[in-house]
């Protein structure tokens, strides 16, 4: 219920950043459905051992130029990612200057986190997340957003400001990089000879 519910908010990662490649990463091969004809430009790539599979298979490293990716999705991945420092750092490379990375994670605040309990996700609070998106170079959201099902087994892909008691939530992140185009040197006021000053 929690990733159908995010349907939606996949369909406009996909339009945010067009004409741009985009990438994609979920935990496993996940199937939407009727959404399933949603596609990302660029790579679509699962979790695999100690890598990925999809579109490509490849190792922890992803196989793309620095700054080649207009927006990544990262679906709940960093949930079960061993090291989720690695993993946004390695999206913040491919991510070009101004491009976004969407991070669906799941809400451990959540009532509806029983329903995973104990089975590998390892959830964190959007707080968390948010510190380790700026360790990676990029710039969050100061609010993430709630999706997904309070407790009842629905879809509900209404979003609300904060996870609140959602099952997960999306926290948005920029790339942003000081541009290194000099600055003009201002001119200098000069007192004309001859004039008096008062």
């Amino acid at each position: 219920m929690v990733i159908a519910s995010e349907a939606e908010l996949l369909r406009a990662a996909a339009r945010e950043r067009p004409g741009q490649p985009g990438l994609w990463l979920q935990p496993g091969v996940i199937d939407l459905g009727d959404s399933d004809c949603l596609e990302l430009p660029g790579l679509r790539l699962h979790a695999a051992g100690n890598g990925f599979s999809g579109d490509i298979r490849c190792g922890a490293v992803l196989p793309l130029a620095s700054e080649s990716c207009g927006i990544v999705v990262v679906q709940h991945l960093a949930d079960i990612s061993a090291d989720p420092a690695v993993l946004l750092a390695e999206c913040a490379r491919v991510l070009v200057p101004g491009g976004g990375l969407w991070l669906l994670a799941l809400n451990p605040l959540a009532p509806y986190r029983l329903r995973w309990r104990g089975q590998g996700p390892r959830a964190a609070e959007p707080f968390t997340w948010r510190r380790r998106l700026r360790a990676a170079g990029l710039s969050p959201d100061p609010v993430s957003q709630g999706i997904g099902p309070i407790w009842a087994m629905s879809i509900n892909d209404h979003l609300q400001d904060g996870a609140g008691l959602r099952a997960a939530f999306l926290l948005r992140a920029e790339k942003r990089r000081i541009p290194l185009t000099p600055m003009r040197a201002t001119r200098r006021l000069r007192l004309q000879p001859g004039l008096p000053a008062a």
